[in-house]
């Protein structure tokens, strides 16, 4: 069996592939969209071929149009008729990685798998992402957190001020400091992974440099202080390629269990909506049960469940 990356030769055959299995995937417009957005990209799309030549698996990864490198692998297909599943999956994904690290990614591309609510329910959709996860992990994604996506629209209502809090611009530096503060007891599974791994401050130099890479605007960015001056926490509206998104918030840890969530939370969705935001998105961990009941109190629904793997070491699979 033959594993690489595809040329624009392979185009054709690469977007004739199709999931029948009940997971997200991406299908061949949407694929052919955003390969010509640069978000996909003929040496991010892997293959595996048998010896007839016949695609029997294949990887999409993806990445903004500016990145240097990919950032997450968005579809993985393995077809039915082989044999074992898992294990040309893993040494798809295995290569995949083995090659952006080779070409100096600094990090490895997790493996973002979209799920329908209640897929634990659903035999059909345990099973496919039951050999997608094994495949993962045997290829070094062993950090598994699952996530749920969220939804606003106009018919939750704009949420008016209450007066607690007070949201005004600041620098880069400042909402380092307090990217740096609210990291301390988050209840978010990829801070406490990221403090664990490189301390608070490289993991809040991390978030900073990554939402001013975001297609948000950097204007949007907000503290939220007490009447009095207090530092309470940060709203951060941002956006993906995609769709308007709440970004991130937090609050400070001395100021915690006053219901200051609830306000940052709206004034991300204020600042949205009027900067003419008909949708936001938002995600969170089902294990940070607190973040998603300010979401349900925000209006915002539940519209998808996400498995995310990644790998725990910035180092290579092998």
């Amino acid at each position: 069996m033959l594993l690489r990356p595809t040329t624009p030769a392979d185009l054709d055959r690469v977007t004739a592939v199709t999931v029948t299995e009940p997971v997200g995937w991406i299908p061949a417009d949407r694929y052919l969209d955003e390969l010509r957005e640069n978000m996909y990209r003929p040496e991010w799309t892997w293959i595996a071929e048998d010896d007839a030549g016949r695609i029997v698996a294949r990887a999409l990864w993806w990445g903004q149009a500016s990145s240097e490198h990919p950032v997450a692998l968005d579809c993985l297909y393995v077809d039915p008729s082989v044999t074992d599943r898992v294990a040309v999956g893993a040494e798809l994904i295995r290569s995949g990685l083995r090659a952006f690290t080779e070409q100096g990614a600094p990090k490895l591309p997790l493996y973002n798998l979209t799920l329908p609510q209640g897929w634990r329910e659903a035999p059909a959709v345990v099973a496919a992402a039951g050999w997608r996860g094994d495949a993962a992990r045997a290829a070094g994604l062993t950090d598994a957190v699952e996530r749920l996506r969220l939804e606003w629209s106009p018919d939750a209502g704009v949420p008016a001020p209450s007066g607690r809090l007070t949201f005004t611009e600041g620098t880069d530096e400042e909402f380092l400091d307090v990217f740096r503060r609210i990291a301390v007891g988050s209840l978010d599974g990829e801070t406490r992974r990221n403090l664990a791994r490189i301390g608070a401050e490289a993991t809040a130099r991390e978030e900073v440099d990554f939402y001013l890479g975001c297609p948000g605007e950097r204007s949007w960015w907000r503290l939220a202080r007490t009447p009095d001056g207090q530092l309470a926490g940060l709203a951060l509206p941002s956006a993906t390629p995609y769709n308007r998104n709440v970004g991130y918030l937090g609050v400070v840890p001395e100021l915690r269990g006053h219901g200051y969530v609830d306000e940052i939370l709206a004034e991300i969705t204020r600042v949205q909506v009027e900067a003419g935001a008909e949708l936001i998105t938002a995600t969170t961990d089902t294990d940070n049960a607190p973040m998603a009941a300010a979401f349900a109190r925000a209006g915002y629904r539940i519209t998808q469940t996400r498995m995310i793997w990644s790998a725990p070491e910035l180092t290579p699979a092998t």
